[in-house]
């Protein structure tokens, strides 16, 4: 079993890698889709390995793409450990989807713009940047410059990665996720 939560959990972060990498080629205005491997990891196997998923991918990508994105793992570990809680408490549908997408469009930048400000003056090399130095040529604070382009991305992204994830999720045979469930560990997904 171990060793299919190991696989399982090394292919999303290979989805988040790839469908972000994608999304990134594409150029397509407030969308990453690079927390969807996280997000189906926190859904499927429970927090902890959804913010182990999250912070690995963040690992991974800072070898592959550049050191900037290891800073960003703990925006990532905390997208997974509050996906995979509610996962746990609840069944994990759209509905829900919809509603943790959005808390996650306001959690993710909180976390992830201070880290942004702190360590890279509110610039983080994504298209976003042009709002941010829009915001700060009208008087607005580092913070405020760097968290409101968060927000207005995230409000897309987020929402959509978690849709996404209930669509494969109910497209997947039911026998391939319920393997992967502890009964007295994670809660099972209803419908599913």
């Amino acid at each position: 079993m171990k060793t299919k939560i190991l696989t399982f959990s090394a292919m999303c972060i290979v989805v988040n890698i790839v469908f972000g990498m994608f999304v990134d080629m594409l150029n397509i205005p407030f969308l990453f889709l690079d927390t969807v491997g996280t997000i189906l990891g926190a859904v499927t196997l429970g927090p902890l390995w959804g913010a182990l998923i999250g912070g690995c991918t963040n690992l991974v990508l800072g070898v592959i793409t550049g050191p900037t994105n290891i800073p960003f793992a703990l925006v990532n570990i905390v997208l997974g450990l509050v996906v995979g809680y509610v996962a746990k408490k609840k069944e994990f549908g759209y509905k829900e989807a919809v509603i943790v997408g959005i808390m996650l469009a306001v959690i993710c930048p909180l976390v992830g713009t201070p880290i942004s400000v702190l360590m890279f003056g509110g610039i983080s090399g994504s298209g976003a940047d042009l709002l941010v130095g829009f915001f700060m040529k009208t008087g607005q604070s580092i913070f405020t410059s760097a968290f409101i382009p968060r927000i207005i991305s995230n409000i897309v992204d987020k929402p959509l990665s978690c849709i996404m994830v209930v669509f494969f999720l109910k497209s997947m045979p039911k026998g391939f996720i319920q393997g992967f469930r502890d009964s007295s560990k994670i809660k099972s997904l209803k419908g599913l």
